[in-house]
């Protein structure tokens, strides 16, 4: 897929929910009346699905799932075109010593770096995903995030990261909101949106059910937990809102949406645990990396450790992968 920049119009919302984004007074009766979460029911089920026990060729095919999964990350003020370059080789080579190792799904930076990444992963299949709109506090002019993704998407991003408007949502200014992710969505051309909640900073489960269903409404390719630099980051209780959120949108409209977990998920064995939920919440058609990512940068390492572990049958010390 080749991002190109755009300036067609946000998506139309599919038929069977028009009614709830005619105008800001239909949005907010929407948002307002979507079934209130029950927190007890949802917080016992994420946990009783997080003590899952998978059999030995199970945990194979899940640790390699995983692996594909990875939005290989590095977001910081100290980045360099030579990390990103390491980081691009590792994307594509996660275990250079086995060859039959999965690559990840993408690596994600910021847009200055786009262009050092996609000349680094030509041809691999490896995506390249940017943050934008002012990651992550997102506190800057709509004008200003438009030329943040323009910037990436000329860079040639495969997908875009975008925040909301956090301080809009929560003062009940909706339909800002939403107007702002189709905006966003319109100027990625054929790149993926994801939208980051940043569901630390929402408060409520409800808030982050109504945010979910908001950045689905507003054409968002996924919705995504957090931006890694806010605690808590991704839980699996959220998780569970967001993946019920794209199965019931899917049941709705039959359109499929991704979802992506992002900070804070950090060993195998939170992995598997999210690839549960996926199967459970949402069902098996999300287990690809077309519709479930990590937002990651030292999970693959612990995700490859528990790789040899399977295949060679004894644990290998961190030594024998690349630490990030």
């Amino acid at each position: 897929m080749t991002a190109t920049t755009s300036t067609s119009a946000a998506p139309a919302t599919p038929a069977p929910l028009v009614d709830a984004t005619r105008d800001d007074a239909s949005l907010r009766r929407f948002l307002l009346g979507l079934p209130g979460v029950d927190q007890v029911g949802v917080e016992q089920r994420a946990a009783g699905l997080g003590t899952r026990s998978i059999k030995k060729d199970a945990k194979r095919w899940a640790i390699d799932t995983a692996i594909s999964m990875v939005d290989l990350t590095t977001l910081e003020g100290a980045d360099t075109h030579g990390k990103v370059r390491a980081l691009a080789a590792k994307a594509v080579r996660p275990d250079p010593e086995r060859q039959d190792t999965p690559r990840v799904a993408a690596v994600c930076v910021y847009p200055d770096m786009v262009a050092t990444a996609v000349e680094a992963l030509k041809g691999s299949g490896v995506h390249v995903a940017s943050v934008a709109t002012g990651f992550p506090a997102g506190r800057t002019s709509r004008e200003i995030k438009l030329a943040d993704t323009k910037i990436a998407v000329d860079a040639g991003a495969h997908e875009v990261d975008m925040v909301i408007d956090r301080g809009a949502f929560l003062e009940g200014r909706y339909m800002d909101v939403f107007e702002e992710i189709q905006a966003i969505k319109a100027a990625c051309g054929d790149a993926h949106l994801k939208v980051i909640l940043e569901t630390g900073e929402l408060a409520t489960y409800d808030n982050v059910r109504r945010a979910s269903w908001l950045a689905l409404l507003a054409g968002g390719d996924f919705i995504k937990t957090s931006t890694g630099k806010v605690s808590p980051a991704a839980t699996l209780p959220v998780t569970h809102i967001m993946l019920q959120a794209v199965h019931d949108w899917h049941v709705q409209t039959g359109e499929l949406r991704g979802v992506k977990p992002a900070g804070g998920i950090r060993t195998t064995k939170d992995a598997i645990k999210y690839l549960v939920a996926v199967h459970e919440v949402a069902g098996e058609q999300w287990l690809v990396p077309d519709l479930f990512r990590f937002g990651a940068s030292s999970l693959l390492n612990d995700l490859l450790l528990q790789r040899r572990t399977q295949v060679d049958g004894h644990y290998s010390g961190p030594d024998y992968v690349t630490v990030d």
